[in-house]
């Protein structure tokens, strides 16, 4: 439950007239009120209940002579690290936002919460509590254009129901959040990747169907759990609806609900073709494309469709998605539409491969909402395999995150997408990623490329790097129909060169087939003064993630063994 603390009642105010005034403005109450003199307590089943209800009323209701106070109930000893925005403008920038928040301190997460509002709503942890007090203080009120930010404390899970310590699970019932043991034979839960399209309003109507009947009988038969998204952006040409079901399922309810908007549109003489248009969440739409457009052109071949994406430019921080639009008949668009789907719910798939490699591999990190990509938006929809607790190291004290050296080569023309206005940019991605980053000055007046060297430890690394592919791509400095791929360059030992290698290039091949990164060692490099060598990783982002993570795994672990037998990691290096 959502509890809400109501404030500044006369005492004059009965528990029916609070009910009345929150039942008129169409927030029905159906728990129980808690009347105290001056405040009141109550209950809503969901976020978005309450945060409707602290929007609607907050400052704006009056009782007896008045104005109300609404917000979260979050008693002193729960406000711990996490924080709620209301208020922000649907047109800000993710990296204005999280440059604003990196002010008060190290962003854990970033989470944004779906309302029917037309203003942005996010949740925020922060590293400590005492960096989200500051954060409250410092923006609560703070004016962007002609908005104002709503900040409240929220229940933070961790502080207020700790988790009890785990026990063996012998003969127990294992809760749902948890995943199958490894090695069980638990059936793992199939990940829920709904089918997302956009429908013309005028016909909302006959999809619902009289008391509700077109739609029930759709979902009957297709076994889905439809949502039509009438209260969203009110007064918008096309609302979104939402399909849950089996990818057959989503596939023969879409195809139900374009035969019904087909006939209204003949019986009302309103339309000549309805196309069918699908939104898919921008960090999943290059690989629909796929490279120089091939996917798409063989989908629009094999289905005589006519497929066009939404620009890059129409997307926000209220607006991470890309709109696909396909033309052509029903039986067309139906076949297009699985096509379209089985892409992007691949690249969904390897994703949360990639995202729980990422996990394993970087104890601790929390790559939920981590904001990485142009949106800022959690790519991944929560329970998609984040929750899991990663296996970390013994606790010490004394240590320090290891610093890891990366150097990203980015094409010319971008230099100044990263750096910004007076390197405000290239400062809030610091901020906000935690690492040092800086840009090599160019090799020669007529190279293409400039390298950007970032400094800090694994998650550190993970977070600059996303941000800068997020931004190249989100800046059109690639092509809109291929992924954004960029070369990496690490140091490694020079010891440790040949195990990258492997004998006959049986690793570095295994790498490459991992990770879908190209892995290159120079065999004619000569060691630095260091004694490195430089290994070459180029690949999209993810790929080029995880082939940076498994070569350090590869590094540290002939530094054990060095450690362990220094005689005869010299003997070897000699013999070489």
């Amino acid at each position: 439950m959502n509890k809400l603390y109501i404030g500044n009642l006369s005492p004059a105010v009965t528990a029916e007239e609070l009910r009345q005034l929150f039942g008129d403005r169409k927030l029905p109450l159906t728990g129980q009120v808690l009347l105290k003199s001056g405040y009141a307590f109550v209950d809503y089943p969901d976020q978005n209940w309450a945060i409707r209800a602290i929007e609607t009323l907050s400052g704006k209701a009056e009782l007896h002579g008045k104005v109300m106070e609404v917000d979260y109930s979050v008693p002193k000893k729960l406000r711990s690290r996490k924080i709620q925005i209301r208020n922000i403008p649907p047109h800000l920038q993710w990296e204005v936002l999280d440059g604003l928040l990196a002010q008060h301190g190290t962003v854990e997460n970033v989470e944004q919460v779906n309302t029917e509002s037309e203003t942005a709503v996010v949740n925020v942890t922060y590293a400590t509590k005492g960096e989200a007090k500051v954060a409250i203080e410092k923006l609560s009120d703070h004016q962007f254009e002609n908005y104002s930010f709503k900040i409240s404390y929220i229940p933070d899970d961790e502080v207020s129901s700790p988790q009890p310590p785990q026990r063996s699970r012998r003969g127990g019932h294992s809760s749902r959040e948890q995943g199958p043991s490894p090695g069980g034979s638990s059936q793992p839960k199939q990940l829920d990747f709904p089918l997302r399209i956009l429908v013309p309003t005028q016909f909302v109507g006959a999809i619902i169907g009289k008391e509700g009947l077109t739609i029930k009988n759709l979902t009957k038969q297709t076994q889905s759990k439809v949502d039509i998204h009438r209260k969203e952006n009110a007064g918008a040409a096309e609302k979104p609806i939402t399909i849950h079901a089996t990818s057959e399922g989503c596939s023969e309810a879409c195809r139900m609900i374009l035969d019904i908007m087909q006939k209204e549109a003949e019986e009302t003489k309103s339309a000549e073709e309805i196309p069918l248009k699908i939104l898919a969440h921008n960090s999943l739409v290059g690989r629909l494309i796929g490279k120089e457009g091939r996917n798409l052109k063989k989908i629009e071949q094999d289905t005589g469709t006519k497929i066009t994406i939404s620009p890059l430019q129409d997307l926000t921080i209220y607006n991470p998605e890309r709109t696909i639009t396909v033309k052509g008949t029903i039986e067309a668009c139906s076949s297009a539409e699985v096509e379209i789907m089985n892409k992007l719910r691949e690249a969904y798939e390897n994703d949360v491969v990639a995202v729980n490699q990422q996990a394993n591999l970087i104890p601790g990190l929390n790559l939920n909402a981590l904001g990485i990509f142009s949106t800022g938006l959690s790519m991944l929809p929560s329970g998609a395999g984040a929750r899991r607790p990663a296996v970390t190291a013994p606790y010490n004290p004394f240590a320090l995150p290891e610093q890891e050296v990366v150097n990203l080569f980015i094409p010319m023309q971008a230099v100044g997408a990263i750096i910004g206005k007076k390197g405000q940019h290239i400062k809030q991605l610091a901020r906000f990623a935690g690492a040092s980053i800086k840009i090599a000055p160019a090799e020669s007046p007529d190279a293409s490329e400039r390298m950007v060297i970032i400094t800090g430890p694994p998650e550190a690394q993970f977070k600059a790097q996303g941000r800068i592919f997020g931004k190249l791509k989100e800046e059109n400095f690639f092509n809109p129909k291929e992924e954004v791929k960029l070369e990496a360059h690490i140091k490694v030992p020079s010891s440790a060169a040949g195990r990258v290698i492997g004998k006959g290039g049986k690793t570095v091949n295994e790498l490459q087939n991992l990770t879908s990164a190209e892995v290159i060692v120079p065999r004619d490099q000569t060691p630095d003064e260091n004694e490195e060598v430089v290994v070459k990783i180029i690949g999209h982002f993810f790929a080029s993630q995880t082939a940076q993570r498994k070569i350090r795994e590869i590094v540290q672990q002939v530094k054990q063994q060095e450690q362990k037998h220094p005689q005869g990691a010299l003997a070897s290096q000699r013999s070489k």
